[in-house]
C-alpha cells in the first residue's frame, strides 16, 4: 500500500488514465506532504497551490470524459526556478529578480503542460544556478547539503514532495544533487532538449533534464521534453526515439568500462569499495565490465571547462552585473570578475581542447557501451555553506555526452551513494536502457526516513510490468 505522494510519475499517470486516481487527490496529497516537510527541507521558492488545484480539477474533468492531453496527464511536476513560467515568479535565486514574473513559458515547461503535467511550483536553485548555496537541506540528513544547483528539485523528489522535477546542468547540477539525495538525474545529450526560456549560465555547456525516482520516469519526461525547437539554435533536428519502449525492453546486459583513473582515485574510501562491489555485482548479473583508461587529453578537462564556463558566464551577466554588482552574492561576483579577465586566446584554446577530448572520448566509447564511475566523490558533505564537488560530472557537461546518476546504496552513516553511466552522443535511449538494466540488477530503493508514508492507496506494484 502506498500513499498518493509515493507514486512515481509513470504510475500516477497510468492510474489517472485508468480512472483509479484523481489528479485533485494527488495534488492535495502532495501539498499536504509538502506542508509537513517543507519547514525542514525548504525545497520550494514558490508553490502554486491555487493554480495547481485549478489545473487538476480541469484535468480530472477531461479524464472523466475519456480525454487525456498526453503521457503526463494529471501528474504534478516541480520546476527549477531558472525556467520561465508564465504568470509565476522566476527569481533565479537572486535578489535582482526577486519579483520577476515572465510572460511566457520556457519550452520545456510548455511541453510539460502540453503533455498534461501540472506545474506544482518552483524549486530552489543556487543563485543563477552557480555556486552560492540556497536554503535547501538534504532530506536524508538536514545538516548536509542537497548539492547544487538543482538543490530544491533533488530534495523535493527525494522527499516525495513531487514525483519528478526539472533541473539544469552546466557543471554537475543535475547529477550531483541526484547522487546526494538518492534519486535519478538524467543529463541528456547536448541539444536533445531545448533551453529556450531557461536563464542561461554558459551557452555551450547548459543542459536541462529531469530528476526522478526511477529510470522509467526519466524516460517518460525525456519523451515529452526532447525534440527540435526553432527558438534554440543549439537544439538538434535528430529524430526523437521511443525512450519508454527502450526502457521497457531493457533486457540486454551492457558492456561497461569501469573508470578507476581519476574517479576511483579521488573517491572516498567507502565509496571506492562500494563502486567496486557494485561493478562486480553487475558483472555477476551478466554485464561485461572491464577497466578502461581515459585518453591523455582528459588531463586538461577541468581546466578547459573552467575557462570556457568562466568566460561565457561573465558574458551572460555582463549587462546585469554592471547595473547590480552589489546585489550579487560573493562567490558568483568573484567568478564574474575573474571570467571577464580571461583572454580570448585562452577561451579559443580551451574550446580546441574540448573538441579533442570529445573526439577521444567518442573513440573510447567504441570499445565499450558506457563508462561506469561514481557520480560524486563521496556522499553529501556536511554543512549548508557548500554544494559539494562537481568535478565527477564535468566530463559529461564539457563533451555534451549523455549521463545519468543511478542511486546504488547508503554508506555506513545512512547517506546515499550513486553510480553514473556516460554514453555516446544522442544515444540517450541506449543509455536509459542500460540504466534501467542496472536499476533492476542493483534493486536499490532509497527513501529518506522523514518522507515515510502516512496513509494507503492501492499499491501499483501489484500491476506493474517487469520493466517498471
Amino acid at each position: 500500500m502506498l500513499d498518493a505522494h509515493d507514486l512515481t510519475a509513470y504510475d500516477a499517470a497510468r492510474l489517472i488514465r485508468q480512472r483509479e486516481l484523481s489528479p485533485v487527490t494527488l495534488v492535495e496529497s502532495l501539498l499536504q506532504h509538502i506542508d509537513r516537510l517543507e519547514p525542514e527541507v525548504q525545497a520550494w521558492v514558490t508553490l502554486d497551490h491555487a493554480g495547481a488545484l485549478d489545473t487538476a480539477r480541469q484535468l480530472e474533468r477531461e479524464a472523466h470524459q475519456g480525454s487525456t492531453r498526453g503521457p503526463l496527464h494529471g501528474v504534478p511536476i516541480g520546476v527549477k526556478d531558472i525556467y520561465y513560467t508564465a504568470g509565476l515568479k522566476t527569481t533565479c535565486g537572486s535578489r535582482i529578480l526577486a519579483d520577476f514574473v515572465p510572460t511566457y513559458d520556457a519550452t520545456p515547461v510548455a511541453r510539460l503542460k502540453q503533455a498534461g503535467a501540472i506545474i506544482l511550483g518552483k524549486t530552489v536553485t543556487t543563485e543563477f544556478a552557480t555556486m552560492d548555496p540556497g536554503p535547501t537541506h538534504n532530506p536524508w540528513h538536514l545538516d548536509h547539503t542537497p548539492g547544487g544547483s538543482s538543490s530544491g528539485s533533488a530534495a523535493a523528489v527525494a522527499a516525495r514532495m513531487v514525483p519528478a522535477a526539472l533541473g539544469s546542468q552546466t557543471y554537475g547540477s543535475i547529477q550531483r544533487p541526484a547522487a546526494y539525495c538518492g534519486v535519478y538525474g538524467l543529463k541528456p545529450s547536448f541539444g536533445r532538449v531545448s533551453r529556450h526560456g531557461v536563464y542561461p549560465l554558459s551557452w555551450s555547456f547548459d543542459h536541462v533534464g529531469p530528476l526522478t525516482r526511477t529510470v522509467t520516469d526519466c524516460a517518460l519526461l525525456l519523451q515529452v521534453l526532447a525534440g527540435y525547437d526553432p527558438h534554440d539554435r543549439a537544439s538538434s533536428h535528430a529524430p526523437v526515439p521511443d525512450y519508454l519502449r527502450a526502457v521497457q525492453r531493457a533486457d540486454h546486459p551492457p558492456r561497461l568500462g569501469l573508470v578507476r583513473q581519476f574517479y576511483l582515485e579521488r573517491a572516498d574510501s567507502e565509496l571506492r569499495a562500494h563502486v567496486e562491489a557494485q561493478a562486480e555485482r553487475l558483472a555477476r548479473a551478466g554485464a561485461s565490465v572491464q577497466e578502461v583508461k581515459l585518453p591523455d587529453s582528459f588531463r586538461t578537462h577541468l581546466a578547459a571547462h573552467r575557462v570556457i564556463s568562466g568566460v561565457e558566464t561573465a558574458a551572460v551577466h555582463a549587462e546585469l552585473f554592471r547595473a547590480h554588482a552589489d546585489l550579487y552574492r560573493p562567490r558568483l561576483r568573484a567568478a564574474l570578475e575573474i571570467g571577464a579577465l580571461i583572454p580570448g586566446t585562452s577561451y579559443l584554446q580551451a574550446q580546441r581542447i574540448r573538441r579533442l577530448i570529445r573526439h577521444d572520448l567518442i573513440q573510447l566509447l567504441q570499445r565499450v557501451d558506457f563508462l561506469l564511475m561514481p557520480a560524486a566523490p563521496g556522499p553529501a558533505p556536511q554543512g549548508l555553506g557548500t554544494t559539494g564537488d562537481p568535478s565527477f560530472n564535468a566530463l559529461a557537461s564539457l563533451t555534451g555526452l549523455p549521463a545519468i546518476t543511478i542511486p546504488s546504496g547508503l554508506n555506513a552513516a545512512g547517506m546515499p551513494l550513486a553510480l553514473q553511466l556516460l554514453g555516446p552522443a544522442m544515444a540517450d535511449d541506449r543509455l536509459l536502457a542500460a540504466a534501467r538494466w542496472c536499476e533492476a540488477m542493483l534493486d536499490v530503493t532509497l527513501v529518506p526516513p522523514l518522507a515515510a508514508s502516512t496513509g494507503p492507496i492501492p499499491n501499483p506494484e501489484a500491476r506493474r510490468g517487469p520493466a517498471h
